[in-house]
């Protein structure tokens, strides 16, 4: 099984980029505007429709608040791997710094490729979209 690890860093606070990443409901529509054009839930899943035309649906295996981390299943969709899942985490680097790391597990070996790809486009996406600019009058982030 190919296990795939990405990082970035945000220029926002550990809660703030939480509130967004631990939202199973909306957090794909709201941290990777663009990358993801809608996401429905349905009971314990949701329903996440890309950009590009791919549609899947995850499943929650856990929100855990404390952590900081996220993990759900990739169970159904018009692009299906043997076996797909993932997991979000955010940890503090500074007051308003921190590091959201995504890791993925997927068979076959053959789509880690592709699979990283589109992890660090949507990284990219979700550091824009996240990241909160420096106020210069004020010296600090807005």
């Amino acid at each position: 099984m190919a296990s795939i690890s990405k990082e970035i860093v945000i220029e926002s606070s550990a809660e703030d980029v939480w509130e967004v990443i631990g939202d199973f409901a909306e957090g794909p529509s709201r941290m990777a505007p663009g990358f993801v054009q809608d996401t429905l839930v349905e009971a314990d899943c949701r329903i996440v429709t890309f950009t590009d035309g791919t549609v899947v649906r995850e499943r929650r295996v856990s929100v855990d608040h404390r952590a900081r981390r996220i993990v759900y299943a990739v169970v159904d969709g018009n692009v299906r791997p043997e076996h797909d899942n993932a997991s979000m985490q955010v940890v503090a680097d500074a007051e308003r710094r921190c590091r959201l790391v995504w890791i993925r597990d997927v068979l076959p070996d053959e789509l880690a490729t592709p699979m990283a790809d589109a992890m660090t486009h949507g990284l990219s996406v979700i550091k824009r979209t996240l990241d909160r600019p420096r106020d210069p009058q004020q010296g600090s982030r807005a």
